[in-house]
């Protein structure tokens, strides 16, 4: 009977709303993309429709229209046209469109520029090639996606994942490890971006920024901006938009997994003060309680902006993020030998980061300027015990108290004079990290008598380091034979006072040079060639050795050169084509002493990694291809497909190279979506990517530990010796938004895994349990040996075929 009820309110929703014109509100700013000076007079129209509007005197627009999806196009004297599609316009909050417009030839007072190329070009004049761009709504209506920029990122060429999905969301691209990735917010870096994140790396579960204060994310996976430090894979480049300055609203979405509220409005009279705010919690620990799961993971996070116009060439900005994750276990009423194995061996998880930050825009002549100032704080415990022990500190197996702290300075000046296009800047950065560490590495070993075979070795110690780090850039770009030849070039420096050469500008002196050509007006030719760098992670600089001091001190910046060249082809309006070919080297990537592996491999699993003694002895080759091809929405309909191959391969000490870890070498993804009348939207994505390499355990040296650590002991002298199944799934997401006259109501499904395709992750080692699930089972019927001589040895497989369905609803007002 509720379900009854349920649909059949469903049912006058929709039929209400089917009765009734409903309107929405279009409005943003039109800006020179290269001086960020405001455009007055700017034409705004919406395609296949007879509405329009003009930019005022301060570049601001509005559209009261109605309720749909939309194409706009901006034109305007001097300036080359930009479109942007996919619009979804609801009763609800007022769409915020922005448009960033590049100037043109001299053109008299009737003539625009109208160059379908750049309508769905995502380069620009500093890096015009290996650029990709989402915009809020392909994150939003992403299938399988969540809501969640580090999932949905996935489709685009380059860019894989974790094994198997494995419940994470790390982001390898173009075969580098997670943690060469950067992440920035409206200028500011955000070192944190998910729950649950293994520190040391960048993957966790779940994202923690929240799409409704997106307006643009820009991939960059080669021929980096030289403003961005420590990118040696990509430089992930997020623009927040404005809150709304007309009146209080927000939206309301609540699932079968979390519930988030977002509100946003003016907070002075004159409107030129707006805010952005939002609070997200989860409540998967009771869902899990419900279904009988071991785990029982829960997260919140928030978020907010104010942008304060203080005239028309100064904006203030004020942002922060955070979030506050906890991971349990629990017996379940059905304990099974896996469930048992994963209270035993995975750490309990208590995180919680923030970044805040202040932000200073200033037009001056012919450009502008930046300045911010940011402080980020990661705050990390984990705790495992053994045999599920907890809190009982004689059967601790690890425990880690870690914090990450920075406090940053950056200035840039970004000129356009004369056909030239130039930046220059500095940076300054106060680190603290400290860390009190206990981990037991492999347990004590005593024979029938007594005697110790072989001692304990763990892992103990506490440390804390402060240093400073700083660097400085500078760009010039410019078009040459009217526009058919562009030539951007850039270098980079980075110092830090920690390691024993840190402060020589000549050891990470960063050259980059991009070409584009086009050859005709649909086709361009792309090439670039870079050098980067970027500082070994805190977990090992802060590492100590047991007479106290800081072994690490001696690494080197990790450096990689990247060699690409491409092609882009536009055949029409919203169609666009590139293919790229890409090469990168690696030298001194870190390496462990203790197994002799290459710190490139890990990162796949959740806790913490990098605190050991390593040398930066390492060196790593990545190369591949990747095709891309993406239509814009046309006639109710847009589509996204791409393939990569990419190999992966890194050196340990002994300098041979082997397949990574994130050596997928074949990547497919696939997205499509279509727009039904009465606002009815579907969409599909499907995703593919070869099986990765994995370690198998040391049968001896997992038979003498797993009593003590609960878990297998990997082969390092076989390493990566093994290959996962191929990861492949098929993600469904439908909608139907109801529109009222001053709100809107999106209800959506989105199921993930639709063909119950079977996906594998790394196997557990463990050993057999007996029938009732009490203990385990020995070849002598005795008591588990505490060297594990007679446990009876096995692999547990970790392979799964489950659909996974989420209902929600967006309430916008």
């Amino acid at each position: 009977m509720k379900y009854f009820q349920l649909f059949s309110f469903f049912l006058y929703l929709v039929a209400s709303s089917s009765f009734s014109q409903t309107t929405g509100i279009i409005k943003g700013t039109i800006t020179n993309k290269n001086t960020q000076a405001l455009i007055p007079f700017a034409n705004i129209l919406v395609e296949g429709t007879d509405y329009g509007a003009s930019s005022d005197f301060d570049g601001n627009y509005r559209l009261e229209i109605p309720t749909g999806t939309y194409n706009l196009t901006v034109t305007v004297v001097g300036f080359q046209t930009e479109q942007k599609f996919n619009i979804e316009l609801n009763s609800g909050n007022a769409q915020i469109v922005n448009f960033e417009l590049t100037e043109g030839t001299e053109l008299t007072e009737f003539e625009v520029t109208y160059d379908k190329e750049k309508e769905v070009a995502t380069t620009d004049m500093v890096t015009p090639l290996s650029v990709q761009q989402l915009t809020v709504q392909e994150i939003r209506s992403n299938p399988g996606g969540n809501f969640d920029v580090s999932k949905v990122v996935q489709t685009l060429p380059g860019v894989g994942g974790s094994a198997g999905g494995g419940g994470r969301n790390d982001i390898t691209i173009r075969g580098g490890a997670p943690n060469e990735n950067v992440y920035y917010l409206d200028g500011i870096e955000i070192p944190v971006i998910n729950h649950f994140q293994t520190q040391g790396s960048s993957g966790g579960a779940q994202g923690i920024l929240n799409v409704s204060f997106i307006e643009e994310l820009k991939l960059t996976s080669s021929a980096f901006d030289a403003r961005y430090d420590n990118a040696l894979a990509s430089t992930f480049v997020i623009k927040q938009r404005d809150g709304n300055n007309e009146k209080l609203s927000g939206n309301v979405r609540t699932s079968l997994t979390e519930s988030s509220f977002t509100l946003e409005g003016p907070l002075s009279k004159d409107k030129k003060t707006v805010f952005l705010a939002s609070a997200r919690t989860s409540y998967l620990d009771l869902l899990f309680t419900l279904i009988d799961l071991p785990i029982r993971p829960n997260f919140s996070d928030f978020q907010c902006k104010v942008t304060r116009k203080i005239d028309n060439k100064t904006t203030f900005t004020a942002l922060g993020v955070g979030a506050i994750d906890r991971f349990r276990f629990a017996e379940t009423k059905d304990e099974t030998p896996e469930n048992t194995y994963l209270r035993g061996s995975l750490p309990f998880i208590n995180q919680w980061n923030y970044t805040t930050g202040f932000a200073l825009k200033r037009l001056v002549n012919d450009g502008y300027y930046n300045l911010t100032l940011s402080r980020n704080m990661f705050d990390n415990q984990l705790d495992q015990f053994e045999g599920a022990q907890n809190d009982k500190e004689e059967f601790r197996n690890l425990g880690l108290q870690s914090q990450e702290i920075e406090n940053k300075f950056r200035f840039d000046m970004n000129k356009f004079q004369h056909g030239f296009k130039f930046s220059y800047g500095v940076m300054g950065q106060y680190v603290k990290y400290n860390t009190s560490i206990f981990n037991r590495l492999a347990s004590e070993v005593k024979d029938s008598a007594g005697n110790i075979l072989s001692p304990e070795i763990s892992l103990n110690f506490g440390s804390a380091i402060d240093f400073f780090k700083y660097g400085a850039f500078g760009t010039v770009s410019r078009n040459f034979f009217k526009d058919k030849l562009l030539i951007s070039t850039g270098i980079r420096t980075d110092m830090n006072s920690f390691t024993e050469s840190g402060n020589n500008p000549l050891n990470t002196l960063s050259p980059r040079l991009s070409f584009s050509y086009k050859l005709t007006k649909k086709i361009d030719l792309t090439a670039s060639i870079g050098s980067y760098y970027k500082i070994p992670t805190y977990t090992s600089l802060g590492f100590q050795g047991t007479d106290g001091t800081y072994v690490n001190r001696s690494m080197e910046y990790i450096q990689s050169n990247h060699y690409v060249l491409g092609g882009q082809f536009i055949p029409n309006n919203g169609l666009r084509i590139t293919v790229e070919g890409f090469y990168k080297e690696y030298n001194n990537y870190p390496v462990s002493v203790a197994n002799g592996s290459s710190l490139a491999n890990q990162g796949t699993q959740f806790g913490s990694i990098g605190s050991e003694a390593v040398v930066s002895a390492g060196t790593g080759r990545t190369y591949g291809a990747e095709v891309f091809v993406q239509q814009k929405l046309v006639k109710n309909i847009f589509y996204v497909v791409s393939y990569t191959y990419v190999r992966s391969l890194y050196s340990g000490l002994d300098g041979d190279l082997i397949a990574s870890a994130w050596d997928n070498q074949h990547l497919v993804s696939g997205t499509v979506g279509y727009n039904f009348k009465k606002n009815w939207k579907i969409g599909a994505k499907y995703r593919f990517a070869g099986g990765v390499p994995y370690t198998p355990f040391d049968p001896v040296a997992s038979r003498q530990n797993f009593p003590t650590l609960g878990q297998g002991t990997l082969d390092f002298n076989s390493i990566n010796s093994l290959r996962l199944g191929n990861f492949s799934q098929l993600d469904l997401r439908v909608d139907k938004i109801v529109n009222f006259k001053k709100v809107s109501i999106d209800f959506y499904i989105d199921i993930q895994n639709l063909l119950l395709t079977e996906q594998e992750t790394p196997p557990y080692y463990s050993f057999k349990r007996n029938a009732d699930n009490t203990g385990f089972e020995t070849t002598d019927g005795q008591a588990l040996k505490q060297d594990g001589s007679n446990g009876i040895p096995v692999l547990i497989e970790n392979r799964s075929a489950t659909v996974t369905p989420t209902l929600g609803i967006i309430f916008e007002f």
